[in-house]
């Protein structure tokens, strides 16, 4: 998985604040995906997980508040830093109703702004990071042992894990009763830089059913969120 301090999509379409904007970030250390529009920022959001969008309101084609508000109704949680000229308290409700986590307005102190993408960068990654299963873990008289990839199904039968099927079990188990969103799935399992599609995800899940559940059509555990992520239930 990439060791930067974090994945950003940045986007602005007013190239030299663009540009200054993704070098500074860089010195950083953080990784930097560029979108001049809406269009642009919604197509990179629906491939990649990014820690962070940093999203200019006035853009041709989509503008920020429309790409916001999509993510948002897509279930995309990634947090969101809105960067406006418009400085009016009606503005800033706005964008922060539509999804925004933070709004910055124009012209803005860098070293204001670079603190601003730390906090929420770092407040995200405690939000997702959950732990404390320990090195195995028992449902359904299914038992899972992650150090040694393997697990014990409920027939009796021992089942050899992939480190991809581990790493996705472990995931799913940790957000017991929640839904993982695709994205979040892609970040932990299989890093910044390569991205399965969706029926890959489908396949691994359609296989712990055939193996951890009693009657795999009617699954008691793992379950499929239609255009949003995956769920397990103990």
């Amino acid at each position: 998985m990439n060791s930067t301090r974090g994945n950003i999509l940045l986007v602005d379409d007013e190239e030299n604040m663009h540009e200054a904007l993704k070098l500074n970030l860089e010195i950083e250390g953080y990784t930097v995906t560029s979108a001049f529009n809406g269009t642009q920022a919604l197509k990179c959001i629906a491939n990649e997980y990014f820690d962070l969008v940093v999203l200019d309101v006035m853009m041709p084609e989509v503008d920020g508040i429309t790409v916001a508000e999509t993510m948002r109704i897509n279930n995309m949680d990634t947090p969101i830093l809105m960067l406006s000229a418009k400085n009016s308290s009606v503005d800033k409700v706005l964008g922060l109703k539509k999804g925004a986590d933070d709004y910055l307005t124009k012209p803005f102190n860098l070293d204001e702004l670079l603190l601003r993408i730390e906090k929420l960068i770092t407040k995200n990654l405690k939000i997702q990071d959950k732990s404390g299963i320990g090195n195995t873990y028992t449902f359904g008289n299914n038992t899972i042992d992650f150090n040694a990839q393997s697990a014990i199904n409920h027939e009796g039968h021992t089942i050899e894990l992939s480190k991809k099927e581990t790493m996705l079990l472990k995931l799913l188990i940790e957000n017991k009763g929640d839904v993982v969103t695709r994205e979040r799935i892609l970040q932990v399992v299989w890093g910044y830089n390569i991205f399965p599609t969706t029926r890959t995800i489908d396949n691994f899940i359609l296989s712990f059913r055939k193996n951890f559940e009693i009657d795999s059509r009617n699954p008691e555990h793992f379950f499929s969120v239609r255009s949003v992520g995956y769920k397990f239930l103990d």
